[in-house]
C-alpha cells in the first residue's frame, strides 16, 4: 500500500510541476511585431529567416541570415549559431518558423523566439 501511495504523491508532484510551469521556463516563445521592433531592430541578436533564398531575396527583416529550414544545409547553418545566446526566427507566416524552432530546441538552444507573424505581418501597412 505504501508503494502505491509514494507512486501517487510523486505522480502529483509531476503533474502540477509540469503543469504550472511559467513562460519564462519555455524555451520558445511567441513573440510579436512590437516584440520585434523593440528588442531585435538595431540589435546585436541572432535573427534567422527561415524561407526560401527566393523569398529572402524578395525582402527581410534587418539584418537577418537566411537559414532555408527546408534546405539541405539547415542543420549545419544552425550549427554556426550561440545556442546560449537568444535566437529569433520568422518566416512568411508562422508555420516553417514553428518548425525551425522546435528543431532548435531539440538542438539544445535555450531561448527561442518564434515571430509568428512573420514577414508578412512585418511588411504590412498597419
Amino acid at each position: 500500500m505504501k508503494r502505491k501511495g509514494i507512486s501517487l504523491l510523486f505522480g502529483l508532484i509531476f503533474l502540477m510541476t509540469a503543469c504550472c510551469r511559467t513562460k519564462t521556463e519555455e524555451v520558445v516563445q511567441n513573440v510579436d511585431k512590437n516584440t520585434i521592433q523593440t528588442e531585435v531592430i538595431g540589435k546585436e541578436v541572432q535573427l534567422v529567416d527561415v524561407r526560401t533564398a527566393q523569398e529572402y531575396s524578395e525582402g527581410r527583416i534587418d539584418d537577418a541570415v537566411n537559414f532555408d529550414v527546408n534546405g539541405e544545409f539547415f542543420m549545419e547553418q544552425i550549427g554556426t549559431l550561440d545556442k546560449t545566446k537568444p535566437v529569433y526566427l520568422y518566416c512568411k507566416m508562422g508555420g516553417r518558423s514553428s518548425k525551425a524552432a522546435e528543431i532548435l530546441k531539440n538542438e539544445g538552444f535555450k531561448e527561442i523566439y518564434n515571430y509568428t507573424g512573420g514577414y508578412n505581418d512585418w511588411s504590412s501597412k498597419d
